[in-house]
């Protein structure tokens, strides 16, 4: 069940009462000058794909039948193989930690108030693969310790791969997050199910409030879509009118004063760093008219530009954070090997950023460790030149971590 706490400030009732005129948030300029900042913001730690199923799920200590039905590899113990080519062994089973590797020692460093992800596979036990899709993500049940290891608090599940092994693997994923308590959006037993937020208290500071989306951009079939009486996702049907108007009249149900409000949101191509036009507008009409704080953008194997809306952090496209992809040829020209972990501090009377800090990871034998200085300032440079049109920048220090900078 999701988690409904009250928090209430008379003073800043009529705030969220949309249409308003967002907050005034204070601005950080390229010297990076503090803005005047509350005594207690809200960290999050926001990631992008967390794909633990297939080649991962078969060094963790329980691994799925390991029979998959792709046209590329009908054994998920080959994507194990193939890394190992790359970059030498990996000494199974591992432990649960393992594929977090210095993610971990970062988290600790920043200590975020919740830890975000996008989770791109089933878990479950399921035989029964989505026929006619070529891909299909599966995590055995009992390796969900390598969720909880991080200490992750949130998964978003509408995604191109919640529903590869059948509406039972569904049912069963949202049973084993529930069962370590962990808060899900995005899918469910239905479409009331599936467009509830979670909503997570932070003491003494206010809520987070996350709506989960997919888009068919990212793959998603359209017949996915959860209803009134069948179980799916939460899926955009587009970015019209109409459908702005229905997440906006979501969040007004539930987003009270002091709330951050999160779309997270499964959407777009995997290769490429072009954002249309209609996706930025519908962006920025999340954080116009909807009420929405902050746009967790994933999908793409790897970063996409980042935008600040009116003081609101828009993330197009976080990136894979963790696969199985490691020794697999092509579009290597986007490094989909480097991974970024984002610590967004948010003011939680107004829901403006107050800074982005980024750790760049290195995914190698299925594990996370701190970026080499070369693969920190390719990352700069990237980011500098795919948020020109933006109004955003970044620089590295000398801990190999970027900071946003923003217009």
């Amino acid at each position: 069940m999701k988690r409904f706490h009250a928090f209430a400030s008379v003073i800043w009732i009529s705030l969220f009462r949309l249409p308003v005129p967002l907050a005034s948030c204070p601005s950080i300029t390229e010297e990076r000058k503090e803005p005047t900042a509350p005594s207690d913001p809200i960290v999050l730690f926001l990631g992008g794909d967390v794909m633990t199923g297939r080649g991962v799920d078969q060094i963790l200590p329980h691994p799925s039948n390991p029979r998959i039905h792709e046209p590329y590899m009908r054994d998920a113990r080959g994507y194990v193989q193939i890394a190992e080519q790359a970059n030498g062994p990996i000494r199974k089973p591992v432990a649960f930690s393992y594929i977090w590797g210095e993610t971990l020692e970062e988290l600790e460093r920043a200590g975020p108030d919740l830890r975000l992800i996008n989770l791109e596979t089933s878990i479950t036990k399921s035989g029964d693969y989505w026929k006619g899709k070529q891909i299909h993500y599966r995590m055995h049940p009992e390796n969900v310790s390598c969720l909880t290891a991080a200490g992750i608090d949130f998964c978003a599940l509408a995604n191109n791969h919640v529903l590869d092994w059948g509406y039972g693997g569904l049912l069963e994923t949202l049973k084993v997050l529930e069962k370590v308590n962990i808060e899900t959006a995005g899918a469910g037993v239905n479409l009331s199910s599936a467009e509830s937020p979670a909503v997570m208290p932070i003491e003494g500071k206010g809520r987070v409030v996350v709506f989960a989306l997919g888009s068919p951009s990212s793959g998603i079939f359209s017949s996915w879509a959860a209803d009134a009486h069948r179980p799916g996702l939460n899926l955009l049907p587009d970015f019209s009118e109409e459908t702005l108007h229905r997440i906006t009249e979501q969040v007004r149900k539930v987003k009270q004063p002091g709330d951050i409000a999160v779309a997270s949101i499964h959407w777009g191509s995997n290769w490429g760093y072009e954002i249309p036009r209609a996706r930025r507008e519908f962006a920025h009409a999340l954080i116009d008219r909807a009420g929405i704080d902050l746009v967790h953008g994933h999908s793409s194997h790897h970063v996409r530009p980042i935008e600040v809306y009116k003081d609101r952090l828009i993330l197009y496209g976080c990136g894979d954070f963790l696969n199985d992809y490691e020794g697999i040829r092509g579009h290597e020209a986007f490094r989909g090997d480097l991974a970024l972990i984002y610590f967004a501090s948010i003011d939680p009377s107004s829901g403006c950023l107050l800074g982005l800090d980024m750790t760049p990871m290195k995914i190698k034998n299925f594990r996370l460790s701190r970026a080499e200085r070369n693969d920190s300032l390719w990352l700069r440079d990237l980011l500098n030149r795919i948020g020109l049109e933006f109004g955003t920048r970044v620089q590295v220090n000398g801990e190999n971590r970027l900071t946003l900078l923003w217009d």
